[in-house]
């Protein structure tokens, strides 16, 4: 990877996942014959009433983990010899202490390539755990968890929300209760995320229920192999296949009576609220910065769709509505892009997202409304073959959804935003607004009355 300014990055990450990607379509073939050599286990398989299908999937699954584990690890020691691995952390802990805003043009970059969370060791919701063990751990949780986490040795999961509560944290049931030296935890939790890939868990429970749920909440390391630790189904997102063995990456956990030792509590007691403000506030700002380069490129492939399809006896370019697409989608883009900016360096200034919250929650909304926006005018634009599964809009047209609940949903943040800017305002004083022109009229000539009189006086 050369170093050069972001467009050369940009540039890099492109070519990198396009290269990656014809290296792994170019060994379908080969995963398909590998699979015909396991004839008597695939028959095996269809006599234990499993279809040929799911047979097939496990199989190339495998086999595609093996040959993009030794890509990955290229890539990364790539990233790690330019300085960029990990950037959000700081150099005690392998990181460039990259501010907000260095973070978010970095992440702008990121977001056109799937791959690339993962590669510059920046991926949900790795970020966020190893950020709070960072502010939070002790030294040896910092050695068990931390290190191996940073070093993209691991991942790991941050299992919060519930089946009947969602995020709303007065409505979790889980609950850890001290026995002697461990901690007891038993519920259930619903989708956390890349849980069945993650070497451990951060667990969100009620410790103290005779308190306000913002002060008897705790968080816990908890090793998935923690005995107890049941991972009863791996849930997909909407458009991915349903059956035949195909698994998504969002847990339905059930807590069984699992035990840790009373040194697995991340924080103090009742500090889980508290420390889940620390997780989220950035990865908001992350998210959002990823999507305007999701956005910037539906963007752009908007453009050269419009510059190259002819229809109707010239190109779409030359029909008004498509240019009107172009424009709004710029001009949308580059008022969403300022403002997170602004944000990153609200937060980069102040060190302190509460004082900030208000922006980070508006930043939320308008990530969700602005991917809809701009995406679905690049589909538009590009007709049948837009909702094809031969072009990424589909895949950009699925995330809508997702960004308008990840981190807390779209409703709840606008609730944030309007409070918080309430707070600056107070009611009129009388019947009438104060900027009501006949009351202020009065008022006007109350206050100049002797220069009024003064002045007809002198007529």
């Amino acid at each position: 990877m050369p170093h050069g300014d972001v467009r050369t990055l940009r540039d890099w990450l492109d070519d990198t996942a396009d290269d990656l990607r014809r290296h792994l379509f170019g060994r379908t073939a080969q995963v398909a014959l590998g699979a015909l050599k396991d004839g008597p286990a695939l028959y095996q398989a269809r006599d234990q009433g499993k279809d040929q299908s799911y047979f097939l999937h496990s199989v190339a699954r495998e086999r595609f983990a093996r040959v993009l584990f030794p890509l990955g690890e290229l890539l990364k020691q790539q990233v790690r010899d330019q300085k960029l691995w990990a950037c959000h952390l700081g150099p005690e802990l392998g990181g460039e202490g990259y501010g907000q805003v260095k973070l978010s043009l970095m992440n702008e970059i990121l977001g056109r390539s799937r791959w690339a969370p993962i590669i510059f060791g920046c991926q949900a919701p790795d970020t966020g755990n190893a950020e709070i063990i960072a502010h939070y751990g002790t030294d040896e949780q910092k050695e068990r968890y931390l290190r191996p986490l940073l070093e993209g040795e691991i991942f790991s999961s941050y299992s919060m929300t519930e089946p009947q509560g969602g995020s709303d944290p007065t409505r979790f049931e889980t609950r850890a209760r001290r026995d002697g030296d461990e901690w007891v935890i038993e519920g259930w939790k619903f989708f956390s995320s890349n849980a069945r890939t993650a070497a451990f868990l951060i667990v969100m429970a009620v410790t103290d229920p005779d308190v306000s749920a913002y002060q008897g909440m705790s968080m816990f390391l908890v090793p998935t192999d923690t005995p107890g630790v049941d991972i009863v189904r791996n849930i997909g997102l909407m458009g991915e296949h349903f059956g035949d063995g195909h698994e998504g990456m969002h847990a339905l956990i059930h807590y069984n009576e699992v035990r840790v030792p009373a040194e697995s509590l991340l924080g103090g007691e009742g500090q889980a609220f508290a420390i889940a403000q620390t997780r989220l506030g950035g990865g908001r700002i992350h998210h959002a910065m990823r999507t305007v380069g999701v956005c910037q490129k539906a963007l752009d492939m908007m453009c050269e769709r419009a510059l190259s399809r002819q229809t109707q006896g010239s190109v779409l370019a030359d029909k008004q509505s498509v240019q009107n697409y172009v424009a709004d989608s710029y001009a949308q883009l580059m008022q969403f892009r300022l403002f997170v900016l602004y944000v990153a360096w609200e937060i980069d200034q102040y060190q302190d997202y509460r004082k900030v919250r208000h922006d980070i929650a508006a930043v939320k909304v308008l990530t969700a409304q602005v991917l809809h926006d701009i995406v679905q005018r690049s589909i538009q634009v590009h007709g049948a073959l837009g909702v094809s599964n031969e072009l990424p809009l589909g895949g950009y047209w699925m995330m809508v959804p997702v960004m308008g609940l990840v981190d807390g949903p779209s409703e709840v943040h606008r609730v944030t935003v309007a409070r918080q800017i309430l707070k600056r305002y107070q009611a009129s004083p009388g019947a009438w607004p104060t900027e009501h022109l006949p009351e202020k009229l009065a008022a006007a000539r109350q206050k100049f009355a002797a220069q009024l009189e003064h002045e007809v006086a002198n007529q």
